[in-house]
């Protein structure tokens, strides 16, 4: 027994002896749907105006998920934040849970603790006057 398919365009829904399975590129991507000639041509036509556009563009980037900020202070080597809150808390110094630690907070541990080597010298901290002295610096 002989059957007999028939195709239909997938966009207007059409049947006819020229609708046929055509593969297109579209963003490094293949495609295929099944078309008649007068759809396959608009849809060529609409590709080329798609292409037309892409090379007048410019590619937006995805903008990436912030990250939390790292639990480190670059002025610490082998300690977190987290090494200085406990340590603070120890020492009876009021630390928030999150967010920023005082900066004089972070230095007393270092001042305190021999392997927390700050990774700035001295003299790059006092270089223009320390940020709201009063003084200009020299």
């Amino acid at each position: 027994m002989a059957q007999k398919v028939i195709l239909v365009d997938d966009l207007d829904h059409s049947e006819g002896d020229d609708v046929a399975r055509r593969e297109f590129q579209l963003l490094n991507r293949t495609f295929a749907i099944d078309l008649s000639d007068a759809t396959q041509q608009r849809l060529s036509e609409a590709l080329a105006f798609i292409e037309t556009v892409l090379e007048s563009s410019r590619e937006v980037k995805q903008a990436s998920r912030s990250k939390k900020a790292a639990d480190v202070s670059p002025r610490l080597q082998g300690h977190t934040l987290t090494d200085v809150r406990e340590w603070a808390r120890e020492q009876g110094l009021d630390v928030p849970l999150r967010g920023k630690v005082a900066d004089e907070v972070i230095e007393q541990f270092i001042a305190a603790r021999s392997d927390a080597n700050s990774t700035q010298s001295a003299s790059e901290g006092q270089e223009g006057g320390e940020a709201g002295d009063g003084n200009p610096g020299t």
